[in-house]
């Protein structure tokens, strides 16, 4: 059981139990995310790609950490002219880890059959 998730402009692979680092979203460490973005799922071999998301698929996701990743240095100067900036940068993340992965309604409504 996969799925491709869209969050903070990337697309992600994840499987239950997955630890991927994101875009920073706004959520205490230890709260519940859901990510309702899904490009495409496969559950119980059953496989769906949305256009551009699958209706009513969702992953649900817990906050590990929220962090700051290793800080990247941006140079610029202007030979012979003594111009020279350097500044540094800090990218926000967050830290989730996979919990669930649903279809949601279609799900409920195939188990209610069977």
């Amino acid at each position: 059981m996969f799925a491709i998730v869209e969050t903070g402009g990337k697309q992600y692979s994840v499987r239950e139990g997955t630890v991927l680092r994101v875009e920073k979203i706004d959520a205490a460490e230890g709260d519940q995310v859901v990510l309702d973005k899904v490009l495409a799922v496969n559950v119980n071999g059953e496989f769906q790609v949305g256009t551009p998301y699958v209706p009513g698929a969702q992953v649900t996701a817990q906050v590990l950490r929220q962090g700051k990743a290793k800080k990247i240095i941006v140079f610029k100067y202007k030979p012979k002219k003594n111009y020279r900036r350097r500044k540094g940068h800090r990218q926000l993340f967050t830290e989730l880890m996979v919990q669930d992965i649903s279809l949601g309604q279609q799900e409920e409504t195939a188990a209610a059959e069977s």
